[in-house]
Order: structure tokens, then sequence, then C-alpha cells
């Protein structure tokens, strides 16, 4: 009975061995299927990686463009600020010299009416004196 005894340990041994070597080779393809799963969400990774760094360069040349025509149109918008502070200060002087000659049109105007009174005055006179020579 003892060399039963040992077949049979030798029997169990060696398939608890055949287990174990199975038990490795499934572990091993397991972290195989793993590694193959990890790298492929991986390249996943650096492809969305790679996209976001590609919009986030265009949207900085974007960016950049809108900044230099922000600049652009507040260059443009200080020269057409000073423009119109310069057309006010004409329209101010074109606005004081018609009050002016409107002023010098009113008192010409007065003259006038003077130099007629004055002529009508004369005129009377005039006939006046024609009456009287005759």
């Amino acid at each position: 009975m003892s060399a039963v005894l040992v077949v049979i340990i030798v029997v169990v041994v060696i398939v608890l061995i055949a287990l174990a070597v199975v038990a490795l080779r499934r572990r091993r393809e397991q972290q195989q299927l793993e590694r193959e799963r990890l790298a492929a969400r991986a390249e996943a990774h650096r492809d969305e990686a790679e996209t976001h760094a590609a919009k986030a360069a265009r949207l900085d040349q974007e960016q950049a463009g809108k900044r230099q025509d922000a600049v652009a149109k507040q260059t443009e918008a200080e020269r057409l600020a000073e423009e119109a502070k310069i057309a006010a200060k004409k329209a101010e002087a074109a606005e004081a010299r018609a009050e002016t000659l409107d002023n010098e049109a009113d008192a010409a105007s007065a003259r006038v009416e003077r130099e007629r009174e004055h002529a009508r005055e004369h005129g009377r006179k005039a006939d006046d004196i024609d009456e009287t020579l005759k």
C-alpha cells in the first residue's frame, strides 16, 4: 500500500503542478489581455490629447487674430475720435463765425434802414426846396 500511496501522492502532485501551470498560463493570458486593453485606452487618450492640443492651437491662433483686430479697431476708434474732436472744434468755430456774420448782417440791415430813412428825409427836403423854387 505504500507504493500505491506514493503513486497517488505523485499523481496528485503532478495534477496540482498541471493545475498550477494552467492557472499560471491563464493568469498570464489575462494579464496580457489587460495590458493590451490598457494600451488601447492609453492610445485613445493620446489621440484625444492630440485632438485637444490641435484645437487649442487653432483657438490660440483665432484669439491672436481677434486681438490684432481689436487693436486695429481701437486705433481706428481713437483716430476717429480725434477727427471728431477736430470737427467739433471746427463746427464750433463755424457756428461762432456764423453768429458773428448774423450779428453783422443785423447791424448792416439797421444801417440800411437808417440810410433809407435819411434818403427819404433828404428827398422830402429836396421836394420842399423844389416847391419853394416854383
